[in-house]
């Protein structure tokens, strides 16, 4: 759960997960979002990835990451426990 929150815990990173919200995308589509190195970006994505919240697939040369609904529905019914 400790990566989870780190991984939580930047902006880039939450902007990312908001991004894949709507479509999967590759590496390159997620880093014309920001005005960062490409490397920087990889360095986002594997915070992620090490958190559960974002999947890859290989698809041809590209690999594609999208959010992980799973770790994400886990996430939410941990926070709901805490409501009275």
């Amino acid at each position: 759960m400790n990566n989870l929150f780190k991984a939580l815990n930047d902006e880039t990173r939450r902007t990312i997960l908001s991004l894949l919200k709507y479509k999967d995308m590759n590496a390159g589509e997620i880093a014309d979002y920001f005005s960062m190195t490409k490397p920087s970006i990889s360095h986002h994505l594997d915070i992620l990835k090490r958190a559960d919240l974002i999947v890859s697939k290989k698809e041809g040369q590209f690999i594609n990451y999208s959010i992980n609904t799973t770790i994400m529905d886990d996430l939410l019914n941990w926070v709901m426990n805490f409501k009275k």
